[in-house]
């Protein structure tokens, strides 16, 4: 059948069901950031069957919806309306949602449904919430929306009359005066459930140090205290401020826009602050906190029997110099531990994204933080590829791209939860990337299908990852419960009668590699690409760096959507 997905951006969302609806058999167009004619003219151009909007902010017009099924993907279960459905669902205390698909008519979110599905509302950000229990939901809706259009005899049930059991609840935009923080008054608890219904947008406005600033992430401390409001500690570029019984962590500001200024984005607290910022002590984290601390860290080291853990977690997937730097020192230590198994990852959310492009744009030389991010990169998958006295395992229980995809396929063995998307390529940012991946993808896809992955910069789904070798298995868990499920495979890797005979043979493998080519020399090959493109000013890779930091059009790559 021939689709074509209408969105307002190719968001974790859009790219999960354009990459699931291929991998069915599927023609799938995109049509990103729709104007009405724009709209027209690619409906006109693919002559669809069906459009699909797994994620847009403006109105399909009549003319469209009129002429041809046009399905929208609500993310709130039936009967729920309005723009901000995550947002109320957080506010609100919900446990369950859902996300419906139906289909566009006059009444914004009142078409008939043609499918539904619920989800669990576990206590975290709401876009960590949106890519994981709600992108599973989603995509069950969608492909059972699919399955009943393209079957041509189903009828979808209209949001009216005396079959319609769902209350309709039409809701506001949840706007600044409702995520608003008394911090003189609002205990741990209600500060927490503002800043993750603001989780990663739109954050919450506050007054701090003089300014006005979008907080954005919020972890429990249950160690510091002082005046409610005043900042008590920083830690990892996050600052700690004081609740009226107890205090949250917030780890990324965002300046508010200047009336005619230019856009702003997110950076890491205390690089936000800068100068403002008074003198704080820096409180690190022990990188194995106390069972029963709530606190917050970035990353942790936990051992159970003969595997070792080390979890990271770092906003947005992002990973700029220092986190680099951070995550070599944890991992070198967890290299001397008495273990056999290391499992790199194994949290809910992002693996990894690659360098911190925020960051680098902040930075008084961006070339030169460039080079710096990329190298602390490449420092940190050097150490996982030439680790020949354990088994590596990357533990993926979110999206990972680019550099950060690389980075996973320095670990002996790639495990996924059923729901990741990996993006292995660098081509949308005018890179031509490093992270040794002229090594490592090759070698576990051969030379056409790193060529072809590189080139058509395409999402792939965990289960397509598996079938041309990026991944090792693939875990249909449920995202609360991939660590606990990571941790039993692990284990049993662990007694496996087969893991010092596997050991041994990377070691092997690894010095039979380093007597054909060194790793130095692909090192040295990707970094002269990368050093020529950070340093020329004219290179692509700053405009588009540009355009997606602060989220404005660019000269971008175009969307390959067609199979190479």
């Amino acid at each position: 059948m021939r689709i074509l997905l209408v969105a307002s951006a190719f968001n974790s969302l859009s790219q999960r069901v354009f990459a699931e609806l291929r991998e069915r058999g599927h023609s799938v167009k995109v049509q990103l950031g729709p104007g009405e004619n724009e709209l027209r003219a690619a409906v006109r151009k693919h002559a669809p069957d069906l459009l699909l909007a797994p994620m847009l902010k403006s109105v399909i017009p009549r003319d469209v919806w009129s002429a041809r099924t046009a399905l929208v993907v609500h993310p709130g279960p039936p009967g729920d309306r309005g723009p901000s459905a995550l947002d109320w669902a957080i506010h609100e205390g919900a446990d369950r949602w859902g996300v419906t698909v139906l289909q566009a008519d006059e009444v914004m979110d009142g078409g008939p449904v043609w499918a539904s599905a619920e989800c669990p509302v576990p206590p975290v950000a709401k876009s960590d919430l949106y890519r994981n229990e709600v992108g599973d939901a989603a995509l069950e809706a969608v492909l059972l929306a699919v399955e009943r259009f393209t079957s041509g005899g189903y009828v979808p049930l209209p949001q009216s009359g005396p079959a319609w059991q769902a209350a309709d609840h039409t809701r506001p935009y949840f706007d600044q005066t409702l995520r608003r923080i008394d911090w003189s008054a609002d205990p741990t608890a209600a500060v927490l459930r503002s800043l993750r219904a603001a989780g990663s947008q739109p954050g919450v406005l506050d007054g701090l140090l003089g300014g006005e600033w979008y907080l954005h992430g919020g972890h429990p401390e249950d160690q510091l205290c002082g005046k409610p409001g005043e900042l008590l500690a920083t830690r990892a570029g996050a600052v700690c401020r004081a609740t009226v019984d107890g205090a949250v962590w917030i780890p990324e500001l965002r300046a508010r826009r200047r009336p005619g200024g230019p856009p702003t984005f997110k950076l890491p607290a205390v690089l936000a602050l800068g100068d403002r910022l008074p003198r704080l002590p820096e409180v690190p984290a022990p990188l194995s906190p106390a069972p029963g601390r709530r606190t917050w860290t970035d990353l942790d080291y936990r051992e159970e029997g003969p595997v070792g853990f080390l979890r990271f977690s770092f906003p947005g997937g992002a990973m700029s110099t220092s986190h680099c730097r951070r995550l070599l020192d944890a991992y070198r230590f967890a290299c001397t531990r008495p273990t056999s198994v290391l499992v790199l990852g194994g949290g809910r959310d992002f693996f990894s994204n690659g360098i911190h492009l925020n960051v680098i744009e902040a930075a008084a030389d961006p070339g030169q933080e460039s080079w710096e991010n990329i190298q602390a990169m490449n420092d940190l998958v050097a150490a996982l590829l030439t680790t020949t006295d354990r088994l590596v395992v990357a533990a993926l229980g979110g999206n990972a791209a680019a550099g950060g995809a690389m980075l996973a396929l320095a670990a002996d063995e790639v495990w996924c939860r059923g729901g990741v998307l990996l993006n292995p390529h660098y081509r949308l940012m005018g890179l031509h990337g490093s992270e040794y991946w002229t090594y490592t993808l090759p070698r576990r896809v051969g030379e056409a299908a790193a060529r072809r992955l590189t080139e058509q910069a395409l999402p792939v789904t965990a289960r397509a990852a598996q079938q041309l070798g990026l991944a090792d298995r693939v875990i249909p868990s449920a995202p609360q419960d991939f660590g606990a499920e990571v941790g039993r495979l692990a284990a049993l890797l662990a007694r496996s009668a087969r893991l010092q005979e596997r050991i041994a043979a990377k070691k092997a493998v690894r010095e039979r590699d380093e007597a054909l080519r060194p790793l130095a020399a692909y090192r040295t090959a990707e970094l002269t690409e990368m050093h020529r493109t950070f340093f020329d000013p004219d290179a692509p890779y700053h405009a588009l760096r540009f355009a997606f930091v602060h989220k404005c059009p660019a000269p971008s790559p175009p969307l390959r959507t067609d199979p190479r």
